[in-house]
């Protein structure tokens, strides 16, 4: 572990770094550029390598090269990125407030509760401006996750088993008035909140991208002060209040923070599932970190999996377009199985 040390008048400052976190990141990054590569020269219309960095550097007017990279494959791909990040960013959060590892976004209401105030949006009022729908979402998504958590209080509500099972059951209660709305809403307007629920990033637009990255910006700082209160929590409830932490307000913030996080991801391209979960447990299990760089690999390895699902989807059975969505949820389900079985008793991280 390589230690950096700031010493000011003011105090002394101290960062820790584990040795393996460089390598993460070099790795994972490596991993970005080849997908964005990739993602930008592969579809319908293939791009060759002169041709991309023509129409990324050099870009002429009018050439369809150039207005399939910038106006549908970049964005793209952006979107994706910053989708997986946060979704990653808010499944960590989660698995280390409730020291659940099953805990994800999808799986405790959070996702549905953002889905069903969206479609509801998008059905009631079709023509709303597309920066009320991060706005919607949270509304929704805080309302489930505050009704996740008040069921599931009580003497055993540290339980995991209990935790999921009360997600789930309110996740299958959301969807249901999700489909009612699609049931009974115009025709229209139905199939487009239809076409969003699949969880796909092929719409993405320049507008969804400033929206994506005004939200991380702002929601930033949160995350580093997220950290020391994740860190106490990882050695459990009594020792986080010795370590001085305010629990329940904390817990609160922390869970308003991944709700606020996954809200803005699921508004802007629809439900993916399982991509919290995967991303937290991957870093989790392959790798011994700190809070911070837990955070920091979760979100790099949740934008991966985004962009690779939504590579998949694009073009393993192309000119099919498959949402990232299911890709996301085909990867994610029998892992969710895995831990299921692996964390039966249940464990806790």
């Amino acid at each position: 572990m390589s230690k950096l040390i700031y010493r000011s008048k003011y105090g002394t400052i101290s960062f820790s770094l584990e040795r393996a976190v460089p390598l993460a990141l070099v790795f994972l990054l490596v991993c970005l550029f080849v997908l964005f590569v990739l993602s930008l020269a592969l579809g319908s219309y293939d791009l060759s390598l002169s041709h991309l960095w023509q129409a990324l550097f050099a870009a002429p007017e009018g050439e369809t090269s150039t207005t399939i990279l910038w106006d549908l494959r970049l964005p793209r791909f952006l979107a994706s990125l910053l989708v997986g990040m946060m979704l990653g960013l808010s499944g960590a959060i989660l698995q280390g407030v409730t020291r659940n590892p099953l805990a994800d976004p999808s799986l405790v209401g959070v996702s549905q509760g953002a889905s069903l105030a969206v479609v509801a949006l998008i059905v009631l009022w079709p023509s709303a401006p597309l920066h009320l729908r991060p706005i919607i979402g949270f509304a929704g998504a805080l309302l489930a996750a505050s009704l996740v958590q008040w069921i599931a209080a009580g003497k055993s509500s540290s339980a995991s088993l209990r935790f999921i099972l009360v997600g789930v059951g309110i996740s299958a209660t959301i969807s249901a008035c999700t489909n009612a709305i699609l049931t009974y809403g115009q025709i229209n307007h139905a199939a487009a909140a239809l076409s969003w629920l699949a969880g796909s990033v092929h719409t993405a637009s320049w507008g969804e991208c400033l929206v994506l990255m005004f939200g991380l910006a702002v929601l930033s700082p949160c995350l580093v002060w997220a950290v020391r209160p994740l860190s106490g929590l990882r050695f459990g409830p009594e020792l986080a209040t010795g370590l001085g932490l305010h629990l329940k307000r904390d817990r609160s913030l922390l869970i308003a923070l991944a709700v606020a996080l996954a809200a803005l991801a699921v508004s802007m391209t629809g439900p993916l599932g399982f991509i919290g979960l995967i991303a937290a447990q991957l870093v989790h299990r392959l790798l011994r970190v700190g809070t911070g760089s837990h955070l920091l690999l979760s979100a790099l390895v949740g934008g991966v999996l985004v962009a690779l699902a939504d590579l998949v989807g694009r073009t393993a059975l192309a000119p099919i377009q498959l949402p990232a969505g299911l890709i996301s949820a085909a990867i994610g389900a029998p892992i969710f199985i895995a831990l299921i079985f692996r964390n039966a008793g249940p464990k806790h991280l």
